[in-house]
């Protein structure tokens, strides 16, 4: 018999909003739940999540969010807050995608990285010139692949493509950029501006093999690699990037609120906005990638560009979880989830996996993710204020979807508010609250 904190929760939950109870969630197990069913307290849980997240929005830290917890293929809590913007026209719903950021790189290519490694098709101590010819003579051409995706390698942190692209007046200069599409100008970066072919396929690609290394090889976050490995997958797969990950991983999953340049599968009123962007754009990027390298490579790239709704992304983190297998099919090898997902570097400080991030070696407390999150954990953060986290031995997997960049990327209370780790800390409560009361 269920207790009546139980029944007080539910019918609190359907009162306030709480709009996930009786939806049904496709071909993954993810299924709605009682929460003691799965061994969590509810009042902890959904006071808590309210309280922080309702702080967060009266403090700006964000106009709005999505939240969803799912703890043994089921999710117990899924809730939309807030609105777009602080204008407060526009309520966050739960089928709203958001700018996912560098959650891409988990989502996006990495999957599909794991497949291929799984296939024998991926050597991750092969050099990177292996599998991207032009690499070849470089100072990356040897970089094993293992070490890129852990960060591991020396590689700068990034390249600011655009600014290559402007005068010193920041006007887009028309060596570079037209305001309609031709077949030498057919990379849609924005509404109404289109990037050469020429500066795509050569410069980028040019300014990424010229790139420096540092020569002691520590950790140091790049997304640098990210940028080249859609083009490395087709290489490989001989299937456009794009259209292998919606074969291979998305269909399966039977998931329709995530892709690349959402205004494909999304109203734009239905696409939350990122940032007021004074530095390229100049306008309110909306159904556009913010991230600008992601943009200039026609919004689809691994280190941005994915949009998403916490439902969709969810079921791929649960494929995860389920260690790369949906109803009885594996779309990822078991061996290749855990490979990716494990410590890489430890002995070096290095607390990364294989493209994912994991928790802090030392003082767990100073990262992105709870400090009881266990050892087995992994996930990623994103800039525009998203973050993600799957943990093998609590059976959980937590999404949280913000614009915290609107307007501007400079509004930096999510992180000064400790948000993102106090709602997931939260989550780890609520299961130590109930397991400690059997």
């Amino acid at each position: 018999m269920r207790s009546l904190s139980s029944y007080l929760c539910l019918f609190f939950l359907i009162i306030s909003g709480f709009c996930g109870i009786h939806q049904v969630y496709g071909q993954i197990r993810l299924a709605p739940s009682l929460f003691e069913e799965v061994g969590m307290d509810s009042v902890m849980l959904v006071a808590g999540l309210d309280s922080i997240v309702k702080e967060g929005i009266n403090q700006q830290a964000f106009p709005g969010c999505q939240v969803l917890v799912a703890r043994k293929g089921r999710v117990v809590f899924q809730k939309a807050y807030g609105f777009h913007t602080y204008d407060s026209l526009r309520r966050v719903k739960l089928s709203d995608v958001y700018d996912l950021a560098s959650v891409t790189k988990i989502t996006g290519p990495l999957p599909i990285l794991m497949k291929l490694h799984g296939e024998g098709k991926l050597d991750l101590e092969a050099g990177m010139g292996t599998y991207w010819p032009q690499l070849k003579g470089s100072n990356k051409e040897n970089l094993p692949l293992r070490n890129v995706l852990a960060h591991d390698a020396g590689l700068i942190p990034y390249l600011v493509f655009w600014a290559e692209t402007v005068n010193r007046k920041q006007k887009l200069r028309p060596k570079y950029w037209r305001r309609e599409y031709s077949a030498k100008f057919p990379v849609k970066v924005y509404e109404n501006l289109w990037l050469s072919q020429k500066y795509k396929d050569k410069l980028m690609y040019k300014l990424i093999k010229k790139s420096d290394v540092a020569e002691e090889k520590t950790y140091r976050y790049s997304g640098l690699s990210f940028l080249i490995y859609p083009d490395l997958i087709q290489r490989i797969t001989a299937v456009p990037y794009e259209q292998y990950l919606q074969d291979s991983i998305f269909q399966p999953l039977g998931v329709s609120r995530i892709g690349y340049n959402p205004l494909s599968f999304s109203k734009k009123a239905d696409i939350v906005p990122t940032e007021m962007d004074t530095y390229f754009r100049n306008d309110l990027v909306q159904g556009y990638v913010h991230d600008e390298a992601a943009a200039m490579l026609g919004g689809v790239s691994g280190n941005a560009g994915l949009f998403a709704n916490a439902e969709s992304l969810a079921r791929l983190l649960q494929l995860y979880l389920d260690e790369g297998s949906v109803n009885g099919n594996s779309l990822i090898s078991p061996w290749s989830i855990r490979e990716f997902s494990r410590y890489q570097f430890p002995e070096r400080g290095n607390r990364r996996g294989l493209g994912f991030d994991k928790p802090l070696l030392e003082e767990p407390e100073k990262g992105y993710a709870a400090t009881d999150a266990s050892p087995e954990s992994y996930g990623h953060s994103g800039f525009t204020g998203t973050f993600v986290w799957i943990d093998p031995t609590y059976e959980l997997v937590f999404v949280f979807l913000s614009n915290r960049v609107y307007p501007s990327r400079e509004n930096r209370r999510l992180y000064n508010l400790s948000i993102r780790p106090s709602l997931h800390q939260q989550v780890y409560k609520a299961i130590q609250v109930e397991d400690t009361t059997k």
